[in-house]
């Protein structure tokens, strides 16, 4: 990883002149955008269009080929995921990556795993730093259960749980971290009308609330332009939109790329 430590902008995030490939085959060529602290971003473009590799960009699970990514001040080509956690990037996944037997608090406390400063031995032995650092990540993981409204649930085995709610613990687990910046890859893939409406309202409200900047991939535009207030277009890996919700709208490229085959 390298850092390099710059002056405070109200951008969080610069993406600067990015581009990956996987053997010779383009995913994104030269993307630059920027995004302000404090709002919904939201990436759109067909299928294929890179937008879950640029996510996995800004994570450090992917490596670019060229370009550069600033995040809340510092510069890094790479970063590996375990730093990216721990400087304030929150991630969740198309496919949810939860622990299915395991109870819906326990699959959140999971979150901030990472964060941990007892060995597995004080762990073990339940001496007394590891208590408090248990009790401190429980009472941490109750608040995200009451902002969620997944009290409820609290000790449900999460494979028992409907899809909408599977999703809704999976947002509970990254934000149990406090992350700064928060990348949602189609946190609404698969839902229907009611469960889509709920999840909107509380990245609404994890944004509003908890002044979590949010990066999301969605493909209900619907969604987007109701929830966002700044929307990125991708196509084959370029940038072909960028602007408000309207601005994107009246893009021409963008009803050609997206928009209208959407239509």
């Amino acid at each position: 990883m390298t850092l390099k430590k710059g002056l405070a902008t109200d951008h969080i995030l610069e993406v600067r002149d990015i581009s990956l490939s996987f053997k010779g085959v383009k995913a994104i060529s030269s993307l630059s955008f920027s995004v302000r602290r404090g709002e919904i971003c939201a990436l759109i473009g067909p299928n294929g269009a890179g937008k879950s590799s640029l996510l996995n960009v800004l994570n450090g699970v992917y490596r670019p080929d060229s370009g550069e990514v600033v995040f809340d001040g510092s510069s890094f080509h790479r970063i590996r995921p375990l730093d990216a956690a721990r400087r304030g990037i929150g991630r969740t996944f198309q496919n949810n990556a939860l622990f299915q037997q395991m109870s819906v608090i326990d699959n959140i406390i999971a979150g901030l795993s990472r964060h941990s400063h007892t060995m597995f031995i004080e762990q073990a032995l339940g001496l007394p730093r590891a208590r408090r650092e248990a009790m401190a990540f429980t009472e941490h993981a109750e608040s995200i259960l009451e902002f969620l409204e997944l009290q409820p649930q609290r000790d449900m085995p999460v494979g028992t749980l409907a899809y909408g709610l599977q999703k809704r613990v999976e947002l509970g687990r990254a934000l149990i971290s406090a992350p700064a910046l928060l990348l949602l890859d189609e946190p609404m893939a698969g839902m229907n009308a009611e469960e889509k409406q709920e999840m909107s309202r509380f990245i609404s409200d994890v944004n509003r609330d908890l002044g979590t900047t949010v990066v999301l991939i969605e493909h209900d535009i619907g969604v987007v332009m109701g929830l966002s207030s700044h929307v990125v277009v991708l196509d084959y890996g370029r940038k072909v939109g960028d602007g408000t919700p309207a601005e994107v709208q009246a893009n021409p490229e963008v009803i050609e790329a997206y928009l209208g085959a959407a239509h």
